[in-house]
């Protein structure tokens, strides 16, 4: 019998909070049978949603935080000064080892603050990157990193492509992924100066299958399972990714909807589109976990509904069951 995940969901965090957090952390509960979730935030707010559903009352409790921290707000002064916030709270009792892993929707700057110097990192994991897991046509790659570590060195993404590797084999369950670094062409010589001294570390690494240099326009073909770089290069990718997506969805439904033909065509084609459309539905894929701490934390987008929150609490899950920070604790070689 699979051991029990105890997951702490931020209920104040994200634009939809506290409905889309409960909601999907509900929804989470009733479809797998070894976790338990425990709610943090403001009490009564998140008593009046839970009224509305139905679920084993034993497998839920309620950690009561008056404060929330706005997206607006300097992250590190929120973090020191908003002890009693949904995040500093749910982050401490993953630290004091009173849950397994934290999902948040809430702000980008203080989850990834509080994950470093709440929970604190891996001893010898220099940065802790955010890795989302992002559709390409093969399926999902990891995009490390994304957002945390804009200023990275060398030794930093060599870290990233081996926590990644580790990440995308034992729980999306692809045998020996393939890692490239994100590069401006694919010969060696090419890049600025952080991927042209990573490019021969990542090369001489015997356990990740490094297949060298990655281009933007073949991010999206599935060309690599984890995709190397610091958080500026990242960010800026997943957010064109994000933007296209948007695009492309508007205009398919326009053209679908520009005359009495193609709605015709579109009642014919619905069901297949709506099939392929689903492959590259970022909600699909949860949050996006900061690897290299010393308990999970799982940042879900700010907009999540309870689809997004349901899917990164699953991610908490087979984390916890493949014990990947024992992994990455085994197999990081720390130069």
């Amino acid at each position: 019998m699979s051991s029990v995940i105890r997951v702490v969901v931020d209920a104040m965090g994200g634009d939809n909070a506290p409905e889309a957090p409960v909601k999907g952390a509900v929804e989470a509960l009733n479809e797998v049978s070894n976790i338990n979730i425990i709610l943090v935030g403001r009490t009564d707010d998140i008593q009046k949603e839970l009224d509305k559903y139905t679920y084993d009352k034993e497998r839920v409790s309620i950690e009561h935080a008056d404060d929330i921290i706005g997206f607006d707000e300097p992250p590190v002064m929120a973090i020191r000064k908003k002890k009693n916030s949904s995040i500093v709270v749910g982050m401490n009792l993953v630290k004091h080892g009173s849950a397994d892993a934290f999902v948040s929707a809430g702000s980008t700057g203080a989850i990834l603050v509080g994950g470093q110097f709440v929970v604190g990192r891996i001893k010898g994991v220099e940065r802790a990157p955010l890795a989302p897991l992002i559709p390409t046509a093969k399926g999902p790659a990891l995009l490390i990193d994304c957002g945390a570590n804009v200023d990275a060195r060398a030794s930093h993404l060599v870290q990233f492509a081996k926590m990644g590797s580790i990440y995308m084999q034992h729980v999306v369950g692809i045998n020996n992924p393939k890692v490239a670094i994100v590069n401006i062409g694919a010969e060696e010589e090419k890049g600025n100066m952080l991927v042209k001294e990573t490019y021969p570390l990542l090369k001489e690494c015997t356990d990740i299958n490094f297949t060298g240099s990655i281009e933007a326009r073949d991010i999206p073909k599935g060309d690599a399972d984890v995709i190397v770089c610091e958080a500026f290069v990242g960010n800026v990718i997943l957010k064109l990714y994000e933007g296209l997506a948007s695009i492309l969805m508007s205009k398919i439904k326009e053209g679908l909807m520009s005359s009495l033909k193609s709605k015709a065509g579109a009642i014919l084609i619905k069901s297949a589109l709506k099939k392929t459309l689903k492959q590259f539905d970022t909600s699909e894929q949860g949050g996006a976990p900061l690897l290299g701490l010393n308990g999970l934390v799982v940042k879900a987008h700010g907009s999540s509904g309870s689809l997004e929150i349901k899917q990164a609490i699953k991610q908490c899950i087979q984390f916890g069951e493949e014990k990947i920070n024992e992994k990455i604790k085994e197999n990081l070689t720390i130069e």
